[in-house]
C-alpha cells in the first residue's frame, strides 16, 4: 500500500470516528446508569479469588526461603556434622535473622498457612530451621557470653522480650501443632527469661527502664503475653492462662483510650500527663495479642468475655480509621502521616481471623479485611519483597519521631504479618462469598449467582435483577 492510500485510509477512519461521536448519546442521568461508572481506584477494589492470594503467599515464601539459609559456615563454606564448634564458625548470614522476634512471627504464620492451605512446604520451612537451631544450641551454649555470632548469642542469652517471646511461642506451637521434637531446651531457656528475668512492675506487668524508668511498651503486650498464655496450652498448667489474662487487663487499664478506640504506644508509671501517640504497629501488636489470647484461653475462662469485648472495641476503632486505599496510617489518628504496610497486614490478619472464628460480624468486617489485603498485596513486589514497612522503632513523646521513621522492604516486620494475612484471607474466602453489588463489595454467607451488577437478595442465592 502506497503512502497516498495510507493517508486516505487515515482520513476515512477519522471521519468515521467523528460521525460516531456525533451520533452517540451524551452521558447523562437520562441515558446512563451513572452509579455503575467504573471508579478510578488507586488500589485494587472488589472481588478476590483464593488462588490469587495463594500466588502472593508463594511469591513471598520463595523469597524468604532463599534469603534465610539454615547452615553453619566457616570462611564462607558450609560445615557438616560435628561434635565441637570450630573456631570462627558462625550461622550463615541471609537477609533476615532466623532467630529474631520478627521471624518468630513468620514461623507462626507459616504453621497456620500450612494448616489452611494443606501445602507442606510452609511447615517444612519451620521444621528445617528449628531442627537447625536445636542442633546449634548445645554447640554454642558452652560459649555463652563469648559467642561471636550475634544470632546465637541472642538465642542463648536473651536480654529482652524481643529476644525470646515470639520465638518461644513459635517453638511451643511447632511442638504442639507440627510434632517437632527436641525443642524443650530452647523453649525452657526462652521462658526462663520471660518468667524470671524480664523486668516487671509491682503488679507483674512487663516494663522497661527505657526511654524512662518504669515505661510500659504496648509492643511488650505481644512480645510476652502470648508466650505466657501458650505455656498453659503447652504444659497443661492453667495458672499461665490466669497470669496472661491478668497482665492483659493491666495493659488495657493503662494503655487503652476508650474515646478513640485505640491504644497509646507508651505509658510511664507515675506520670500525671501521659504521652499519647497512637503508633500503628504497636496497636497491631495489641490486636494480635487479643486474637492470640482468644485462641489460647479455655472457652470457660473467667476473663474470656473481657478479652472478646476488647477485641470488638478495638476492631471498631480501627475500622473507622482505615484509609480510602485500605491502609492504616503510621500514626493512626493523623491522616498526614504515611500509610504503613506491616500494621495494615496485622490488622488484616486479625480482622479476618476474628470473622472466621465468629467473634465479629463478617458482613460488617469482611470488606474491611479484604480492602486491607488489597492494600498489602499492592506492596508485594514481583520478587516477593514486602515494601512500605516501617523499620524497627523505639518510643518518643513527639510526633516527628513517628512521622519520619524510614520504611524499607528489608524490614523483617512486614513478612510474617503479610504471610499470616494471606493465609487467613484464603480461609475467609473459603467460608464467605464476597461479591460486588451496585459497585460496593459485600460479604455473603451464601454464594450469589446473579450476573447483574445490581441485584436484590433471594433465598436461593440466584438474586433478582434490579432494572431501571
Amino acid at each position: 500500500m502506497n503512502k497516498k492510500l495510507i493517508a486516505v485510509a487515515c482520513v476515512a477512519q477519522l471521519a468515521c470516528a467523528n460521525i460516531a461521536a456525533q451520533n452517540a448519546e451524551p452521558v447523562n442521568d437520562m441515558t446512563t446508569p451513572l452509579h455503575l461508572l467504573k471508579p478510578n481506584y488507586r488500589v485494587t477494589y472488589g472481588e478476590l479469588e483464593a488462588k490469587d492470594v495463594k500466588a502472593t503467599l508463594d511469591r513471598i515464601f520463595a523469597y524468604i526461603d532463599a534469603q534465610t539459609p539454615a547452615r553453619l559456615v566457616k570462611d564462607g563454606k558450609e560445615i557438616g556434622k560435628l561434635k565441637k564448634l570450630p573456631e570462627g564458625a558462625a550461622l550463615d548470614r541471609g537477609a533476615f535473622r532466623i532467630g529474631s522476634y520478627e521471624w518468630g512471627i513468620t514461623y507462626q504464620a507459616l504453621i497456620d498457612a500450612s494448616a489452611i492451605t494443606g501445602d507442606a512446604k510452609y511447615k517444612n520451612y519451620v521444621t528445617r530451621r528449628f531442627d537447625f537451631l536445636k542442633n546449634m544450641y548445645p554447640l554454642f551454649k558452652p560459649l555463652s557470653g563469648m559467642v561471636k555470632d550475634a544470632q546465637m548469642e541472642q538465642i542463648i542469652n536473651p536480654r529482652a522480650l524481643d529476644d525470646c517471646g515470639t520465638m518461644c511461642t513459635a517453638m511451643m506451637k511447632a511442638g504442639k501443632k507440627l510434632g517437632t521434637k527436641g525443642l524443650d531446651s530452647l523453649v525452657e531457656n526462652y521462658f526462663r527469661f520471660i518468667e524470671k528475668k524480664q523486668y516487671r512492675l509491682s503488679d507483674g506487668t512487663f516494663a522497661r527502664h527505657r526511654p524512662q524508668r518504669n515505661t510500659i511498651w504496648l509492643d511488650d503486650m505481644y512480645m510476652g503475653i502470648p508466650a505466657v498464655a501458650y505455656r498453659g496450652v503447652y504444659t497443661g498448667d492453667a495458672k499461665y492462662f490466669d497470669e496472661a489474662a491478668t497482665m492483659y487487663r493491666h495493659f488495657v487499664e493503662r494503655m487503652w483510650l476508650p474515646e478513640k478506640g485505640i491504644y497509646r504506644h507508651g505509658y510511664v508509671e507515675g506520670l500525671n500527663q501521659q504521652p499519647t501517640y497512637h503508633w500503628a504497629r504497636a496497636n497491631g501488636w495489641a490486636l494480635l495479642t487479643t486474637v492470640e489470647l482468644l485462641d489460647m484461653l479455655p472457652k470457660n475462662h473467667k476473663d474470656r468475655d473481657f478479652v472478646l469485648n476488647q477485641l470488638r472495641l478495638h476492631v471498631k476503632g480501627l475500622a473507622a480509621l482505615q484509609s480510602m486505599d485500605g491502609f492504616w496510617h503510621q500514626l493512626l489518628d493523623r491522616n498526614d502521616s504515611y500509610l504503613e504496610t506491616s500494621a495494615t497486614a496485622i490488622y488484616t490478619y486479625c480482622i479476618a481471623h476474628a470473622v472466621n472464628e465468629g467473634w465479629i460480624d463478617g458482613i460488617t468486617y469482611g470488606p474491611v479485611a479484604q480492602l486491607g489485603w488489597h492494600a498489602v498485596n499492592s506492596k508485594v513486589t514481583p520478587e516477593g519483597l514486602v515494601a512500605g514497612t516501617c523499620v524497627g522503632t523505639g518510643m518518643a513523646f513527639d510526633p516527628a519521631f513517628y512521622y519520619y521513621r524510614p520504611v524499607s522492604a528489608a524490614a523483617a516486620h512486614g513478612y510474617g504479618p503479610t504471610l499470616w494475612a494471606a493465609a487467613e484471607m484464603i480461609r475467609l474466602l473459603d467460608k464467605w462469598h464476597p461479591r460486588t453489588n451496585d459497585s460496593g463489595l459485600h460479604y455473603y454467607e451464601q454464594k450469589q449467582t446473579c450476573p447483574n451488577p445490581l441485584f436484590y437478595l433471594t433465598e436461593d442465592g440466584k438474586g433478582e435483577e434490579v432494572v431501571f
